[in-house]
This record gives C-alpha cells, sequence and structure tokens, in this order.
C-alpha cells in the first residue's frame, strides 16, 4: 500500500486489482531434503549492550566524545560548519555465540529522541571508539539505511558484518539534514535507552534442499477441475496438529504450528495476477512466475469477493483445490465488495447480518477443505472510507470470525492486514479487533522509490523495519506473528541492478526481523502506472528475476515442509 495513497492511482468503484484472481496449476517444481542431514534446532536471541561508544569529529568544542552521554551524526556541512561532520561509532563485543550457531541475523538498534527527516546509514567502521576524540574516517561498507529518523529505537541490519563471535565496530553517517541528530550512548542513565546489538542464531546445519525442475508445459493446459470438496472428501493433505505454542512453531525446523507458524524461517508466497488478456487462466498467472524463479511458492495469495459465485467469490475454487493438494498454503483475502458490478458493501451491512448467508456459505466451503488456510477480511481498511468507521471494521471484523466459528471452519487461520503507514499510526489500536480474533498480523511495505514521487530508495530493512518497531514499541498483537501480506520494490532507472540487490539483500531483512515468519510478493503493475521509471513487477527485467530467485534459495525461505505436513 501506498504510504500516501498511491497504490490505487484510481479510485474506481469498478473492479480493482483485488478483483483479478490467481490459481496454479500442476507442480513444476519439486523440492526435496537431503537424507541424514541434520536439522536446525530453535532460533536462541542474544542481546548484547555496546562495549564502547564515540561521536568522531574535529569540531573543537565536542570535547571528550567519549564520556558523554549522547552520540551525533551530522554531514558537512552542519550548521553551517563546513567542517562539522560527525559520526557516531559504536563497538560490540560478541563473545557468547555456541560454535554451532548458523544464519547469525545481527541487528544495531540506537535511540534518538525526535524525528528527523534525515537518512543515516550504518557502516562497517575503523575508528577507534574508545577514543575520546576521534576524527571521522572514510566510510566503509554499507550495512544497511533508515530513511527518517524515528523517536525510539532505529534499527539497523548489520548481519552483513556481525557474522559470529569477535569485535565489530559501526559507525552511522548521516545525509539529507544539515542538523545534528543526538542518540542515547552508553554513558545515558537509563541503561535500557544504551545502544544494543540484538543478535538471533540458529544452532546445527541448515539442512540443503535438492531442486529437480520439470519442464513446464508449452500450452499450460489445465488438469480437469476436480469436484468440489465435501466435508468427506476432502483434499488429502494432512491437517497439522497443533502445537504448544501455536505462535511461534514447533521449535524444530520442519514443522509447522496449529496457526501456521513454521518452526525456523518464513514462508515465500506470491500474488500474481491473471487477466482477461490470458483467459483468466488463474493457475498459468502463478505457475508461470514460479517457473522463472525454479520453484514453487509456500502460499498463494487471492483477492476475493462477497458475490459467493464464480472465481470470485464461490472460493475456493478448483484451482485453489488443486493448490492444497499439491502443498500450497492458500490466503484467502476477502473484500465486502462484488468485483463484477464494483458494489461496495459497508460494514455495518455485514455486521447487520445481511450478508450472513454468504459468510456461513464461505466459512462451511472453508472448513470442509480440512486443512489451515489463511483467512483476512478486508485488508488495508484504513483505505475503505466509503465503508464506514474504524469501530464499524472492528464490529464486521468480529462478526465474520464469529461466524466461521460457529460454522465450525476452525481451520481458518485469521490475519489482520494493514497498510503500516506512519500517517496512520494513531488509528491501528482502533482498527485491532482484539487477539482473540487475530492469529497474524499482516502489512504492505513497499520500496516505491520514484513511483510515489518520492527519491529515496529504501532497503529491504528499511522498507520492513518502520512499522515492525511501532507494532514492538506500541505492544499491539504481542506474541503473534508477523506476516508481509505485500510487499515489493521498484527498479532504480540509475542503476540498472539495484532491484536484483534489494531482492539478494532481502533474506537478510528477515532474518533481522524474526517475527515476520511469511513474506507474499505482490507481482502487479496495477498498484501503480507503468512508466519508463515505475514498475514494481517482480519480473520486469531478467536482472530481477535472477535476484528474487537468488533470494528464494535461501535456506531461511526454503522450509523443509510443505505447509500442512508434519
Amino acid at each position: 500500500m501506498s504510504r500516501h495513497g498511491l497504490h490505487r492511482l484510481t479510485r474506481d468503484r469498478g473492479p480493482r486489482r483485488k478483483a483479478v484472481v490467481l490459481g496454479v496449476v500442476g507442480a513444476t517444481v519439486v523440492a526435496g531434503i537431503v537424507a541424514g542431514t541434520m536439522p536446525l534446532l530453535a532460533a536462541d536471541d542474544v542481546s548484547i549492550p555496546a562495549a564502547a561508544d564515540t561521536t568522531a569529529t574535529t569540531v573543537p568544542q565536542d570535547g571528550d566524545n567519549g564520556a558523554k552521554t549522547t552520540l551525533a551524526t551530522c554531514p558537512a556541512p552542519c550548521d553551517g560548519n563546513p567542517r562539522g561532520a560527525r559520526q557516531a561509532v559504536v563497538r560490540f563485543a560478541v563473545t557468547t555465540l555456541p560454535a554451532s550457531a548458523v544464519n547469525v541475523r545481527a541487528t544495531l538498534r540506537v535511540h534518538a529522541w525526535q524525528k528527523f527527516p534525515a537518512t543515516v546509514t550504518a557502516h562497517a567502521a575503523t575508528v577507534d571508539a574508545r577514543a575520546a576524540r576521534p576524527a571521522p574516517a572514510p566510510a566503509g561498507p554499507a550495512l544497511d539505511t533508515v530513511s527518517g529518523v524515528v523517536p525510539g529505537f532505529n534499527e539497523w541490519d548489520v548481519s552483513g558484518l556481525v557474522t559470529g563471535n569477535g569485535t565489530w565496530t559501526v559507525s552511522l553517517a548521516q545525509t539529507g539534514l544539515e542538523s545534528r541528530i543526538y542518540w542515547a550512548s552508553t554513558e545515558n542513565r537509563n541503561p535500557d535507552l544504551r545502544p544494543r546489538l540484538e543478535i538471533r542464531y540458529d544452532v546445527g546445519a541448515a539442512p540443503t534442499p535438492v531442486v529437480t525442475t520439470a519442464a513446464p508445459s508449452p500450452s499450460r493446459t489445465l488438469a480437469p477441475p476436480p469436484p468440489a470438496p465435501t466435508p468427506s472428501a476432502g483434499p488429502t493433505r494432512p491437517t497439522p496438529s497443533p502445537s504448544a505454542s501455536p505462535s511461534t512453531g514447533t521449535g524444530r525446523c520442519g514443522e509447522v504450528s496449529g496457526k501456521l507458524v513454521p518452526s525456523c524461517g518464513a514462508w515465500w508466497g506470491m500474488y500474481s495476477p491473471a487477466s482477461a488478456a490470458d483467459g483468466w487462466d488463474h493457475g498459468a498467472a502463478v505457475a508461470e512466475v514460479e517457473a522463472q524463479v525454479g520453484r514453487n511458492f509456500d502460499v498463494v495469495h487471492r483477492y476475493h469477493d462477497f458475490s459467493n459465485a464464480g472465481s470470485n467469490g464461490a472460493f475456493p475454487d478448483a484451482y485453489q483445490r488443486q493448490q492444497m493438494r499439491e502443498g500450497r498454503l492458500m490466503f484467502f483475502a476477502w473484500e465486502s465488495r462484488v468485483f463484477s458490478s464494483g458494489a461496495v458493501l459497508t460494514w455495518r451491512d455485514v455486521y447487520s447480518g445481511r450478508y450472513d448467508a454468504t459468510i456461513d456459505a464461505v466459512a462451511g466451503r472453508i472448513r470442509d477443505t480440512g486443512v489451515p488456510v489463511f483467512m483476512g477480511f478486508d485488508h488495508e481498511p484504513e483505505d475503505e472510507p466509503e465503508k464506514g468507521s474504524d469501530a464499524d471494521f472492528v464490529r464486521a471484523w468480529r462478526h465474520v470470525h464469529d461466524r466461521f466459528a460457529a460454522a465450525g471452519a476452525h481451520n481458518a487461520v485469521w490475519v489482520w492486514t494493514m497498510m503500516g503507514w506512519s500517517g496512520h499510526y494513531d488509528r491501528y489500536a482502533g482498527l485491532y479487533p482484539g487477539d482473540r480474533y487475530v492469529d497474524w498480523v499482516g502489512y504492505d511495505p513497499y520500496n516505491f522509490h520514484v513511483c510515489n514521487g518520492s527519491k529515496v530508495w529504501k532497503s529491504p530493512a528499511t522498507t520492513i523495519g518502520g512499522f515492525y518497531r511501532w507494532l514492538d514499541e506500541h505492544r499491539l498483537g504481542v506474541g503473534k506473528p508477523r506476516m508481509l501480506a505485500e510487499f515489493g520494490t521498484n527498479f532504480d532507472a540509475a542503476d540498472p541492478d539495484a532491484k536484483r540487490r534489494w531482492f539478494e539483500e532481502f533474506p537478510a531483512a528477515l532474518k533481522a526481523h524474526p517475527k515476520i515468519k511469511a513474506a507474499i510478493y505482490f507481482n502487479s503493475a496495477g498498484m501503480t502506472r507503468r512508466t519508463s521509471t515505475c514498475d514494481m513487477t517482480m519480473n520486469h527485467d531478467a536482472a530481477a528475476v535472477a535476484g528474487f530467485a537468488r533470494a528464494g534459495r535461501d535456506s531461511y525461505l526454503r522450509q523443509p515442509t510443505t505447509g500442512g505436513r508434519r
């Protein structure tokens, strides 16, 4: 969703991008696991305080920066001083990781007191963080960037530097604001505000996937649709038994909780639309992308309406039943609209009981699948003013949830999906239906770059980090797994390889944000106008496809199980 409403450039009342449905034809990629490979054990966390910090500067009045309660960053010129540049330098001593630690993910957290329109990049540093007044040094390799400083802790993915035990020094360099930003140092009287390095790792050796790819059929012909499922004849995939901790997984890699949380890593998913031009071949829409990237997706995302008819409303349909039999997880994003007519239903209509027959029919079909499925109701409601108030949304969500429960559709796993835009931070508590009504917290982050008029290129960690931190700081959905229900990136016309690198950096960003247990790419040009400088599709060029394929080969995103199998 756009940070400023540009996700949908036209507020038409006809079928929007949500009217586009998708599916998957027969499997073209079969993933296996090498027998005898030692599985990963449960992930562990380490929080490490800074061993030393200082502000690198040549300004005489800055004094002994190694003993101040604040660090500072500033570009040159700074506050009118052409030689006033400052770098915040922080040193960590990592000593407690076991020799068997693998998949090390490290996040630098530094506290600021105010909001600033500045870009701050974390670099590997050679400056001595114990020195009283060191001079700034040329920046080392860039690790991650925050575009816009927020009050509270700001986070940088420094996994590219911190690979295990050792002494690691990071510097923060500022651009975009020619005035100082102050950060809490190790001398701050409040220990909770001091810089920290948060490390997460797995124990053991990651399983090595073996992938064999069958050549896709040139015609992409679908198999004959299977008969509609009934309570006694659902898909053959067994239902996973719930674990003791449904929000965090079972603790051993290769297992899935009753709420579809993988015990290690994250699910890799896709939304890829069909169109009238290709005959609404919902299967080919995703199968073609799978063939391009050389793997099947764990989750297939698809939007549905309240018509209770056809592929738009009578879901799950034949495509989806086939996909479930093949081991994919379904994510049904259910919108209170009728796509074919453009009718918009109000939330008051929904909770008044006017559409209970439709709700009950869908609930019955979901129940009869016999497997857990992701279920959402009106994703991004903060962008739907015509449907009612925030309180109306909460009441409608609870009504739909309760009708599902009454119908016995306990296999619905409920995903509450917001835009995650900072402009709506004051609304999210009022839009939250409550912990008993929500299983996953989802949001839709994008690196729009110039697509929304910005010139800022956001790294993967910056793209996904803002709302992630807000959820932590405001304790909304505590203990719930998180999902990028949509995510995406533009390309950079001035740097043809930027999009490829963005995808290649994405797994490390997920590892640094371990509460995210699923990431679904929104592979549609329909969210913005496609131009010479704007194309959010994953496969707009060969370099982007190569980067996305490489991300999908990362062990963190290659679950050693399908969604519903133990």
